[in-house]
């Protein structure tokens, strides 16, 4: 008689990290498949059995990760506000002049803007989400906004920026960095990095103030020997 006692049976559930870990990477891969299908054919055209179709799942299961299509809408669009406001908090922390803030933060928004979470911030309809994530959308916008015209406002105050309105400057940086979500299509001829400098540059141009010019220094002239 084998009295050796048989190893424990192998239980057919992950452990918690694991299961949990799993999860993530599919409610990751459902919102990058939304996102890039409500792009593609706008969000009222796309539907979730797309969604499903091309994840190779039911339509049921996407429900295991969001309770409706709007869901899916506002977790894209606040993937891409907390990659701007985590940019955002990093250029704070640089302490650097009022321009070269504004300057990375063109740069950084630019660069956002040419990624599909980036683009959610400016090419879906505030309108198509309930109330409450309306009011949160609005106030995402909101704090954008008052970072660049506080890096603005930063710049008139210590010399870097030539006196302006405030908030039409801001308005028209961002609404020339808005575009770029509208406009910009993956495997261009420039790289999301090569917009965004560029638009750090031109976007900033016109109201950098250059540093005055130090008066020439008068050459001293030698004394006239006379003959």
């Amino acid at each position: 008689m084998d009295t050796r006692t048989p190893p424990p049976e192998r239980s057919p559930w992950l452990p918690f990290e694991s299961r949990r870990r799993a999860r993530d990477e599919k409610r990751e891969a459902v919102l990058r498949t939304a996102v890039q299908l409500f792009l593609e054919q706008g969000y009222h055209r796309a539907t979730l059995n797309e969604v499903a179709d091309r994840l190779n799942i039911t339509k049921p299961a996407l429900y295991n990760y969001f309770r409706s299509k709007e869901d899916i809408l506002f977790e894209c669009w606040t993937i891409g506000q907390e990659r701007v406001e985590d940019r955002i908090a990093e250029i704070a922390a640089a302490d650097e002049s009022g321009l070269v803030t504004l300057q990375m933060l063109v740069r950084a928004y630019a660069a956002i803007m040419a990624s599909t979470f980036g683009a959610s911030l400016v090419r879906f309809n505030v309108a198509d989400l309930s109330e409450p994530n309306q009011k949160a959308t609005l106030a995402g916008k909101r704090r954008i906004d008052r970072a660049f015209r506080n890096a603005i406002k930063q710049g008139i105050a210590d010399g870097s920026v030539k006196p302006c309105d405030v908030k039409l400057t801001a308005f028209a940086i961002l609404g020339a960095l808005n575009w770029i979500g509208h406009w910009y299509k993956p495997g261009g001829e420039l790289s999301p990095e090569q917009i965004a400098n560029d638009f750090a540059s031109r976007l900033t141009a016109d109201i950098a103030k250059r540093p005055a010019k130090k008066p020439a220094e008068k050459k001293a002239t030698k004394p006239v020997r006379k003959k």
